[in-house]
């Protein structure tokens, strides 16, 4: 699998509109990162549509995940 460098523009132009769209996201997960996420601790994600209805999951953190998070953060922190 070949890499593309368009691809990784595209990606932070899209992180980037993302962040912008959503600036309380990263400070959340910053926020989270030091004080509740630990292996064995649970991320529960709900979204509710505009006609009212909601769908719901859980995950329990695993180390790979923290390493994921951190690692997203730092690439954000540096202006995605």
């Amino acid at each position: 699998m070949a890499f593309n460098p368009a691809d990784l523009f595209r990606v932070r132009s899209a992180a980037a509109t993302f962040n912008a769209n959503h600036p309380k996201l990263l400070p959340f997960f910053g926020a989270a990162k030091n004080k509740a996420m630990t292996p064995g601790s649970v991320i529960e994600i709900a979204i509710t549509d505009p006609a009212g209805e909601k769908i719901e999951t859980n995950l329990r953190v695993q180390e790979s995940d923290i390493e994921l998070i951190n690692l997203l953060m730092e690439i954000g922190s540096k202006g995605m």
